[in-house]
């Protein structure tokens, strides 16, 4: 169910697709203003706009232009709100810093190390919308990331206080020398010093109660991770970070050329659709532009 923001007590600093059901719905309201956010009594998931990303190649995908409505991948970040803290999921391609919102499309376009560019459409920074719904980033308990790649990764030094959830390799392939491809280190660097919390096992529960479990998906990238949250009124939601970029992908049983594991990204996306089927939830792609347009972002909020 879709819900608006509502006021919260103040937590301590270290206390932070194919597709949602058309049929999911509820009340809905605006906050009129800015506020601090209230803790609430169950899990909710506020959707973030961290802006599109423009795609010329699709034959990186095993795609062609007429397989998907769009070329064009959305970039969300996503804040898990539970009873005991805070989760951020993923924290864009573009950093705030970087640059500046005028209140309509900005082109962007990131250069790579190695000299590879990429072109992007931003309207909305992180911060602010964190701020719209009553968080700061000092808020957030905790920063886990779905993989190393730049379009995941922008902001993660503005979030350098919060507990970093991280698998000790894919923490080391980070910090390597030479970093991994695809990667923007300068945008991490922070993480370093960050209080860090490894993940030792395939299904990590953050909170301890089965309601937001970081899920191991590698393939993609060596240890990249899927993230499932239980919502009291909307169910359970599998944010699929780069597990599939596109719906066609799903269907067509298509896998990127960049995936440093085809093999065994098949064997994740098998493992996957199972637990979709045993638990009955929803995929929410992340990269998917039309799937990700439907989705209702914040304020208004999913529980």
């Amino acid at each position: 169910m879709m819900r608006s923001a509502r006021n919260r007590s103040v937590i301590t600093p270290f206390a932070v697709a194919v597709v949602l059901a058309a049929s999911v719905a509820g009340s809905q309201t605006t906050p009129t203003r800015e506020r601090r956010a209230e803790t609430p009594r169950s899990v909710r998931l506020y959707v973030f706009d961290c802006g599109t990303l423009h795609i010329a190649d699709m034959t990186r995908f095993r795609l062609t232009a007429e397989d998907v409505a769009t070329t064009d991948l959305s970039v969300p970040c996503f804040l898990v709100a539970h009873p005991a803290g805070t989760l951020l999921w993923d924290a864009g391609a573009v950093p705030d810093a970087s640059w500046k919102p005028t209140g309509a499309a900005v082109k962007h376009r990131l250069v790579l190390p190695g000299g590879t560019e990429r072109d992007l459409t931003m309207h909305k920074t992180l911060t602010p919308q964190l701020a719209e719904v009553g968080y700061s980033v000092a808020d957030v308990t905790y920063l886990a990331l779905s993989h190393y790649h730049y379009d995941h990764t922008a902001n993660a030094n503005a979030l350098s206080r919060a507990t970093w959830l991280v698998r000790q390799a894919e923490r080391d392939a980070m910090f390597a020398a030479p970093p991994p491809a695809v990667t923007r280190p300068a945008t991490y660097a922070a993480l370093r010093e960050s209080k860090t919390r490894i993940i030792d096992r395939d299904d990590f529960d953050v909170f301890g109660d089965g309601t937001v479990i970081i899920k191991s998906a590698p393939g993609h990238t060596p240890f990249h991770q899927v993230l499932y949250v239980k919502l009291a009124k909307t169910g359970g939601v599998v944010l699929s970070g780069d597990l599939y970029h596109y719906a066609a992908a799903r269907e067509l049983k298509r896998l990127p050329t960049f995936d440093v594991d085809q093999d065994q990204s098949a064997l994740t996306r098998a493992a996957v659709e199972r637990f979709l089927k045993e638990s009955g939830a929803q995929l929410w792609i992340q990269h998917d532009f039309t799937a990700n347009a439907k989705l209702t972002k914040s304020p208004r909020y999913y529980d």
